[in-house]
């Protein structure tokens, strides 16, 4: 048998009740953990203890679930893409920025070695990565001690910006079809792995990028397998446009037409519905569509607020029925922080601040997350849950005073009090660094990377544009 380790004399723990289906606070507990399982919560462990760990002045969390991020390139684009948006395409940067600077092998492992322990040592434990796959993905993803859900995602068409103007997409659907296949070759070596902490989601890329019949394939083996399955859409105007005038009909609207939507799927952003006041759409349907098929939604504020869009609202799509989860999508990849700024980015949209309330934000970045992986053993410090444990230091002067630690956590201190970190039972994060990533080595390698990248973009830009021409800086240089 595996050997006890129980946290003793919690001053804060955030347990779940399952019979309310929610968080709630106990005060002065003890948590106790056996290999990979939580076996205790709350009150005193009476049993036997190989190791103890005093847990007076800490709040003991559980683990959060990100359940959209893209690890292997958006590191790459600090100091780039800030304030980088297309005016002709309703302000995203979205399509000009992806096919401009594009990370090779060596890019991508430094990205995600960066990434990986940005989100270790700001309490995410688990997360899914939306990765085009390259070698040395999987053997990182093993060594880098997450709990990782690998979503390889594959598309029928790519990109591409016309005179900074125009959208085209060049089809191929053969292609599409092998990437689909290679994907799902990634996610069974994904689930086989060593670890025990890897598995799989079924992700084609974007909607208007995907052709119907492989959304339809990948889909029904997802739903044969029990997997997860994710795709991008209602993330622009642009791309809702688009879909209207293939189809006659919002995204969401022709992926229900697809039988693609309902338990188990989950759409990354969903912003641009119907309803939203920016695409003056006939119909509000996508919402109850949402809620009534059982699909649910991937928000990632931070970087659709840095173009000036926002979802409306994160509380009214609660209040419909909708699953929401939370994603980073962008840099930085820190869960606290995306919290803090989908609840101030909720207030605002619905002009009330009591659209969303903390415990309702804290449950999407934990337990809605876990429901969109299809996990009932993630997200929530129970018996029999995985040992996924974030220790929160109450003693860090930004968390003082302390009345309610878990808003000091999400409106102030953020990653600065994530003290120590486990995943499975395992230390992964001690006194704020991660034990098996070095963050100082890869941003070392991002700097020699986002500079190679940076000299190839007059070549990739049809208008022969240097990076500082797309991108200025800041403040004039000289």
């Amino acid at each position: 048998m595996a050997a006890v380790t129980c946290i003793r004399n919690i001053d804060w723990l955030i347990a779940w009740d399952a019979t309310a289906g929610a968080h709630r606070y106990l005060r002065d507990g003890d948590l106790a953990f056996e290999g990979d399982s939580i076996i205790h919560v709350g009150g005193r462990y009476g049993g036997e203890a190989a190791e103890e760990i005093d847990g007076r002045a800490l709040m003991v969390m559980p683990g959060l679930v990100n359940v959209h991020s893209h690890p292997t390139n958006q590191a790459l684009y600090k100091g780039v893409r800030e304030e980088l948006g297309n005016p002709h395409l309703y302000g995203t940067g979205l399509y000009d920025f992806v096919t401009l600077f594009v990370p090779d092998a060596a890019a991508k492992l430094a990205a995600a070695e960066y990434t990986y322990a940005e989100m270790l040592t700001s309490g995410i434990t688990t997360f899914a990565d939306l990765s085009i796959p390259f070698e040395g993905w999987l053997e990182l993803l093993g060594r880098s001690g997450l709990r990782a859900c690998a979503a390889p995602m594959f598309r029928s068409a790519n990109w591409k910006v016309i005179g900074g103007r125009e959208l085209e997409y060049l089809w191929d659907e053969a292609a599409g079809h092998r990437r689909f296949e290679a994907a799902v070759g990634i996610v069974e070596a994904a689930e086989a792995h060593p670890s025990g902490r890897l598995f799989g989601m079924v992700s084609p890329a974007q909607i208007d990028t995907v052709d119907a019949n492989l959304m339809r394939e990948s889909h029904a083996l997802a739903m044969k397998t029990g997997r997860p399955w994710q795709v991008h859409a209602s993330q622009s105007v642009v791309e809702f446009y688009e879909m209207t005038d293939r189809h006659g009909k919002t995204p969401i609207q022709w992926a229900h037409d697809l039988g693609v939507l309902g338990p188990g799927s989950s759409l990354g952003h969903a912003i641009f519905i119907d309803e939203h006041s920016w695409v003056h759409w006939p119909t509000h349907d996508d919402l109850t569509i949402l809620a009534e098929t059982g699909t649910a939604v991937a928000h990632c504020p931070t970087v659709f607020s840095r173009y000036g869009h926002q979802l409306q609202d994160f509380g009214r799509y609660l209040r419909a029925g909708v699953t929401m989860g939370l994603g980073t999508d962008t840099f930085p990849h820190n869960m606290i922080e995306e919290m803090r700024t989908a609840m101030i980015l909720a207030r605002a949209a619905a002009q009330n601040m009591q659209t969303v309330t903390t415990a309702e934000m804290f449950h999407a970045a934990t337990v809605g997350g876990a429901d969109i992986l299809r996990r009932d053993d993630i997200g929530r410090l129970a018996p029999g849950a995985k040992a996924d444990l974030v220790l929160v230091d109450l003693d860090e002067p930004l968390m003082q005073p302390v009345r309610d630690p878990l808003r000091n956590l999400i409106y102030t201190a953020a990653d600065r009090a994530i003290r120590d970190v486990y995943v499975g039972g395992e230390k992964m994060v001690e006194e704020g660094r991660s034990l098996r990533l070095d963050i100082a080595d890869a941003g070392r390698r991002l700097q020699v990377a986002q500079t190679r990248m940076a000299a190839s973009v007059p070549e990739r830009d049809d208008r022969g544009r240097s990076l500082d021409e797309v991108a200025p800086m800041s403040l004039p240089l000289g």
